[in-house]
């Protein structure tokens, strides 16, 4: 199956999973910001190959979607979200790439 294919399956089944548990954890920023974080922590910890990182964790954690609430805060909302989303996220990586090696 070419590689494009299975990117756009990863990325379908990441967008089904972001989709309904941020539908379970209630919708909005919050649960947008955990499942950001989460899905960088497992992108830093293992590496994934294209399906599993730009297919699933791609569709998994949004950018567009990440966009689209930021949108409609106020500036000053806006600010604190997108530096707790850059953070938060650079942090989680570097936290799951150090994680998986050996001491």
């Amino acid at each position: 199956m070419p590689q494009t294919i299975l990117v756009g399956c990863g990325a379908a089944l990441g967008a089904l999973a972001r989709f309904a548990l941020s539908t379970i954890l209630g919708g909005g920023a919050l649960p947008l910001l955990l499942i950001n974080v989460v899905g960088s922590a497992v992108m830093g910890y293992t590496k994934p190959s294209a399906f599993w990182g730009t297919g699933v964790l791609g569709g998994f954690t949004s950018f567009a979607t990440f966009a689209f609430l930021t949108s409609g805060f106020d500036p000053a909302q806006a600010g604190a979200y997108v530096l707790a989303t850059v953070v938060g996220c650079t942090g989680a990586y570097l936290l799951g790439d150090v994680s998986r090696r050996p001491a």
